[in-house]
């Protein structure tokens, strides 16, 4: 598997901050409130890392958005939230009162659909700037625990890039965690189509 040198990394978390900023602009009409979304780390992960480094994190439950896309380079994107940022997103989104036998459809329906726009932000952007077309399926949802939701789509034959990203929203932190998991050799077509894009 192709790793990253230091200049394509930085290369690539210049293209993660397009797409954020994308999804910041359109979360903040969404929520009628200025959001910052931040990019501190990108983190390559070989396949036998995948599931054992994701799974330390201090948490027991995760709603996990999964996106599908293929094309040059093909794989899953997902979004991560924890328990408390996504009930902290969810409020800050939903502004009336939800009669209880109602809350688990909006709490789905709404992560779905913020999970919908920050990946295909990333992920568009991520695309256009690289000169490769993309295609997307329709965003999934699941809650539970991380390494039950992760095990059936992490693949032997997976790569991943790991990106923590920091949302701030009222001054409440709001931290959400995108992976992007491609088949080896998609990953290393990635890298190459990376490569000549952003450094020529």
């Amino acid at each position: 598997m192709v790793q990253l040198s230091d200049d394509l990394l930085d290369a690539l978390r210049e293209v993660i901050n397009i797409g954020v900023g994308k999804a910041a602009g359109t979360l903040n009409e969404l929520l009628g409130h200025h959001i910052v979304l931040e990019v501190p780390q990108v983190v390559v992960l070989r396949p036998e890392q995948i599931v054992n480094h994701l799974t330390q994190r201090p948490y027991d439950s995760i709603s996990l958005v999964v996106l599908q896309f293929s094309g040059q380079f093909s794989g899953l994107s997902t979004l991560m939230f924890t328990s408390d940022s996504a009930s902290k997103l969810v409020d800050l989104l939903v502004r009336e009162e939800t009669p209880l036998d109602e809350l688990d459809a909006i709490k789905t329906g709404t992560l779905t659909e913020v999970g919908n726009i920050l990946l295909n932000a990333v992920m568009g952007s991520m695309a256009n700037l690289l000169g490769s077309r993309l295609s997307y399926t329709i965003p999934t949802y699941q809650e539970g625990p991380l390494a039950v939701l992760l095990r059936p789509i992490i693949r032997p034959e997976s790569a991943a890039l790991e990106i923590t990203t920091r949302f701030t929203v009222q001054s409440r932190q709001i931290t959400g965690e995108f992976l992007l998991l491609f088949e080896v050799v998609s990953f290393d077509a990635f890298v190459a189509v990376l490569h000549t894009a952003l450094l020529g």
